[in-house]
């Protein structure tokens, strides 16, 4: 089935720029801050730390991602559910051609799933208990499809470092907005220089989170379209997939442990508004995790 992933290069590349990107960002608010605060110490602990955390988002983003989302390790002799959901994703792995992913749950009555990893032999999904008990055998094999197609497509290595990075920039700016609110920076700040300095830094600081966001934003809605794509084929049932996902944007039930960090790796937007209200409007495109469920709904059926 590689003629399902033909992506998967463009992927691989995509996760070494968004690295590069980040790198540039970290180091720019580093060289800004090394330049406020008056210490060119601060510069070479920005290039240090951006190093770091690009080689640990590659190397342990996927257990800091089972962490904040509580996931365990699947039972796999439970003689139930959990034991079918091993099945269907050993078969589905047999099909795509790809090795079998480790499987973890999440305790929670609501409906989602998530594929994450830095390749197909240290890939994981995890699925929620409300998944398992909720969804029938063509909606979960459906959705599980999906998450083997992040996992062929390459793109769940770039999810997941997204998850990293964009947190680090994210953070880092909101450390110094908050020392600007309370006095903090150099005592020269008041002359011109310190004055224009201050203007240039403040514009680059709300920029770089937006940008990170925006990133992180734009990678998300493009791999589930591919994902959706992908998944139907493996399958060669789309509407099991499009039934698990109208199931899924309809559910109340409330995600434990979602965060906006994590929220883009989901199958479906786990920190959603009510559906109802959530149009296709040009900021909810822009600003959303996820691509509307109506989209995403009306390609799949356009499959069949």
């Amino acid at each position: 089935m590689a003629t399902l992933y033909t992506h998967k290069d463009a992927n691989i590349r995509k996760t070494w720029l968004i690295i590069t990107v980040f790198l540039l960002l970290i180091m720019g608010i580093g060289w800004f801050l090394s330049l406020y605060y008056g210490d060119q110490g601060i510069l070479i602990i920005a290039i240090f730390f951006s190093t770091l955390m690009s080689v640990g988002s590659y190397w342990w983003s996927d257990k800091l991602v089972l962490a904040m989302t509580r996931a365990k390790p699947m039972p796999d002799n439970d003689n139930g559910k959990f034991e079918d959901i091993h099945n269907i994703v050993e078969n589905l792995a047999i099909t795509a051609g790809l090795p079998k992913p480790r499987l973890y749950v999440m305790e929670t009555q609501a409906m989602n799933a998530f594929a994450t990893g830095r390749n197909p032999e240290h890939a994981i999904v995890a699925v929620t208990t409300g998944l398992v008990e909720r969804l029938n055998h063509s909606e979960i094999e459906g959705v599980l499809a999906h998450e083997m197609s992040h996992i062929g497509n390459r793109d769940m290595l770039v999810s997941t470092v997204v998850v990293v990075l964009a947190g680090v920039i994210i953070y880092v700016s909101d450390i110094f907005m908050r020392s600007l609110i309370w006095g903090g920076g150099r005592r020269n700040n008041n002359d011109k220089g310190g004055g224009a300095l201050m203007a240039i830094g403040l514009i680059f600081m709300v920029l770089a989170p937006i940008i990170a966001t925006l990133l992180r934003l734009a990678v998300s809605r493009k791999r589930e379209f591919l994902a959706d794509a992908s998944g139907a084929l493996l399958t060669r049932y789309p509407e099991g997939l499009a039934s698990a996902l109208e199931k899924i944007s309809q559910d109340s039930a409330k995600m434990r442990f979602a965060n906006n960090a994590t929220a883009h790796l989901f199958f479906e937007n786990p920190l959603k508004a009510d559906s109802k209200k959530e149009k296709t409007s040009f900021f909810v495109k822009i600003f959303s995790t996820h691509p509307p469920v109506e989209e995403r709904l009306k390609a799949l059926r356009d499959m069949g």
